[in-house]
């Protein structure tokens, strides 16, 4: 009976740890609807920005106590990909949260980034979640931008 028991706890324990957790965006599981993801994000103080959103296929959504904007991409109700795009006013402020944003990724994913580009002006630091892709894109080269893209895999 107690090796019933075990190998019973074995299976299941084999199982848990198999299944990955849904990616997700800043805790916003990708199998949420669009439309509670939407939802989500009005209760966290963003608002939809709809002369910059494409109400078929992206929308754009922004909050005056945050220094970004979130743009996601959908198909029906499935999110296929969200961006957050920084702007700063500087190219060394840029560079200092890439920085910041690529070390707190790297302590909660727990994973090294794979760094294609680094160079002053243009830092690339993508990291590979077991349901997803992160991608941290600096890009200095006439006016400072950094991007965030939070994308599953197929």
């Amino acid at each position: 009976m107690k090796k019933l028991l075990f190998a019973a706890m074995a299976v299941a324990a084999l199982v848990s740890c198999s299944q990955d957790a849904p990616f997700s965006y800043r805790g916003l599981a990708f199998t949420t609807p669009v439309s509670q993801f939407i939802d989500s994000l009005q209760a966290r103080g963003f608002a939809i920005d709809s002369a910059a959103s494409d109400s078929g296929r992206t929308w754009v959504m922004a909050s005056p106590k945050e220094h970004y904007r979130i743009v996601f991409a959908y198909e029906g109700e499935k999110l296929k990909a969200v961006q957050e795009n920084y702007k700063l006013s500087t190219n060394d402020s840029t560079r200092m949260l890439w920085q910041q944003l690529r070390d707190g990724l790297e302590k909660e994913l727990d994973a090294w980034p794979d760094c294609p580009i680094l160079k002053d002006n243009h830092k690339v630091a993508n990291f590979d979640a077991s349901t997803g892709i992160i991608s941290v894109v600096l890009e200095n080269t006439y006016t400072p931008t950094l991007n965030v893209r939070y994308m599953p895999k197929q």
